[in-house]
């Protein structure tokens, strides 16, 4: 099989943006990253596991060019010290651990400091994804069915679809690097139809800097996840707080979506004050009714005295064409809408897309967990721990004094 990763900019770029305050903050944390195919019916042949070792051996061999490097030191926000670190920057496969040792065929771990293994859950997703319909499927079939899909949804957007701003955010769960691509460049001419939809930029950022588009991207849930719960002096409950806060400290007014889902929305909104919602653009819904989120994020605006037409909601949760114009239909005017479409650009076909993803599980020695608004978005190996993090959240909620 070709070279999947061609590019160590083939990345989202909320990895460079959590990399420079990584590097900057915390060079010293270590974690580890745990790989899970949530779907029940999927199986990894010993084949598959074997191409998607060479493929990641292959991914590890590529180094930052001096044109990529330039690109990301024209990005407003990043530093020269982060440049010059990832001139020097390289994958390493010996962070890997991948075996067959699960129900599904395919084990796989990455371990080391933060500042490398986080670089590598988007490269291994996409790898896993494109190994796993090139060697499962009729690959071609696939991919007419993709164009013929992506074809109707260009004119949709044209035509009769309305929903405003939104970027392609569909790197980890793609078809192929081929699909992605096109679907960029096919959907980048959508400006402004008679409906007023607008692909504005992809979190992609080889193909963001190959079509002349915006890279899209700020935090995951793993930069609240280790910033929070890796210092183990730290009461988890506040890791908002301790994210949000070393988050300003590296980029000011500068770089400010906000994720608001990794312990509950509630939990947020006691450390979302009147400073961080005032230098932060706007917020990221990623679980839960967006609706009765959306509204809580206005309320909360206005409990503050901000007005929210100056603030973006943005909403990344599993979109489609369809459930984005519901949502539009009923914020506009209200805010500034945009959203971020993943799988239902990058792999709508005929055949169910794989739901799989790569979590941060550990960190600096300690269990780390995400308790997102909805259930079943978690990935803890510690029951106990989640079960303490929940504690924390709910005694503080219960307990502590909102002003």
């Amino acid at each position: 099989m070709h070279q999947i990763i061609t590019s160590l900019l083939e990345t989202d770029l909320y990895k460079i943006s959590m990399g420079q305050a990584i590097y900057h903050q915390f060079s010293d944390y270590k974690t580890t990253w745990t790989f899970k195919c949530r779907n029940t019916d999927v199986f990894f042949t010993p084949e598959m596991v074997e191409e998607i070792k060479k493929q990641i051996k292959l991914y590890c061999s590529l180094r930052f060019t001096e044109d990529e490097l330039e690109y990301l030191n024209n990005i407003r926000w990043i530093k020269g010290s982060y440049v010059d670190f990832l001139r020097l920057w390289e994958p390493r496969y010996e962070d890997f651990h991948i075996s067959t040792d699960d129900p599904t065929g395919l084990a796989l771990e990455a371990t080391g400091t933060w500042l490398n293994t986080s670089m590598y859950e988007i490269p291994t997703l996409a790898i896993v994804n494109e190994v796993y319909f090139r060697m499962a499927y009729d690959y071609d079939k696939l991919f007419a069915d993709f164009k013929k899909k992506l074809a109707q949804k260009k004119e949709r957007l044209l035509n009769n679809c309305s929903i405003g701003n939104f970027s392609e955010f569909g790197l980890r769960r793609r078809l192929s690097a081929e699909a992605q691509d096109l679907a960029v460049r096919e959907l980048k001419d959508v400006k402004w139809g008679i409906c007023g939809s607008n692909c504005v930029g992809t979190s992609n950022i080889y193909l963001a800097k190959k079509y002349n588009l915006t890279p899209v991207g700020t935090m995951a849930h793993e930069w609240i996840m280790c910033v929070g719960q890796g210092n183990h002096k730290n009461n988890p409950a506040y890791s908002n707080y301790f994210a949000l806060e070393a988050w300003v400290k590296e980029y000011g007014v500068l770089n400010g979506t906000a994720l608001t889902d990794t312990i509950t929305t509630d939990c947020f909104l006691r450390d979302f004050n009147l400073t961080y919602a005032t230098l932060f653009s706007g917020v990221r819904h990623d679980s839960g009714d967006p609706i009765e989120w959306g509204e809580k994020m206005l309320k909360h605006y206005e409990k503050l005295g901000i007005n929210p037409k100056n603030k973006t909601l943005l909403f990344s949760d599993s979109l489609n064409f369809d459930k984005a114009a519901d949502i539009y239909k009923h914020f506009m005017g209200r805010c500034q809408v945009a959203f971020g479409i993943g799988t239902y650009i990058s792999n709508d076909t005929s055949v169910r897309p794989l739901n799989i993803v790569m979590k941060v599980t550990r960190c600096n020695g300690q269990d780390v967990a995400k308790i997102s608004d909805v259930d079943g978005k978690g990935m803890c190996k510690n029951q106990d721990y989640v079960d303490y993090l929940q504690r924390s959240i709910n005694w503080r909620l219960e307990n502590e004094v909102n002003k």
